[in-house]
């Protein structure tokens, strides 16, 4: 008997593991709005960034608002690689984040420590 619980525990811890990695998970959006020819976006960052996918109208000038909640240290940074960006976010603060959007594609941002992402699109 214990064997079998031991068993149908391990097959779902498994199953759990594959979902989190594997699994199609929902991710939070935004549009920006655009005001005077500039466009702008607040984001949350509260164990994680919320919207996760920022979509950008190109050429027009952007501006993304991080705050962060989260006393996490991991949270405490935010970088874009493709645009040369390593800002600190210190908690409970806003900080705003200049984005250049000449070029179209999809770029992503990052923690500190890789370990929570982000991604910009601009169309």
């Amino acid at each position: 008997m214990d064997k079998l619980i031991v068993l149908i525990a391990g097959l779902a811890l498994i199953a759990f593991i594959l979902w989190w990695f594997f699994g199609h998970h929902e991710v939070d959006q935004a549009e920006a709005k655009t005001v005077a020819d500039h466009q702008a976006v607040a984001i949350e960052v509260n164990g994680g960034y919320s919207p996760e996918r920022v979509v950008l109208q190109q050429g027009v000038p952007a501006t993304l608002t991080f705050t962060r909640t989260d006393a996490s240290s991991c949270l405490d940074q935010v970088v874009f690689a493709d645009f040369g960006i390593n800002q600190d976010l210190p908690e409970g603060q806003p900080v705003a984040i200049e984005i250049n959007t000449d070029q179209a594609g999809d770029f992503t941002w990052a923690c500190g420590m890789d370990m929570f992402r982000g991604q910009i699109v601009i169309k």
